[in-house]
């Protein structure tokens, strides 16, 4: 089950950028690359926590901000020596609208 919610115009988030979204569940960070692909991953690093909204993007790929861990934003999985994963989210752009699939967040808050 897909549920789509509207969190914004793709114009919002720069290129190799992130915007943060905060729900009860959680922060999700939303990527746009430079090709305009977009990505939403939990904002958490499963390192130490950083803040990967606030990582550098590069490809599809994020840097963690805290301690330079890189995860593949396709997949959420840690890349080289690291090991761990983050979740992502399904989103999509429609007119110029990011939309964000909240399905597994409100999975999540049913739980």
């Amino acid at each position: 089950m897909n549920r789509f919610v509207d969190i914004g115009a793709l114009e919002d988030i720069p290129a190799q950028g992130a915007r943060l979204v905060r729900t009860a569940q959680g922060c999700i960070a939303v990527f746009r690359t430079g090709d305009d692909r977009l990505f939403a991953l939990d904002d958490r690093c499963p390192h130490k926590g950083g803040p990967l909204s606030e990582g550098i993007v590069h490809g599809d790929r994020v840097t963690c901000p805290l301690h330079n861990w890189v995860f593949d934003m396709n997949s959420g999985q840690a890349q080289g020596a690291d090991s761990g994963a983050v979740r992502t989210y399904p989103v999509a752009v429609e007119n110029g609208r990011i939309l964000l699939d909240v399905a597994d967040l409100m999975r999540r808050n049913a739980a």
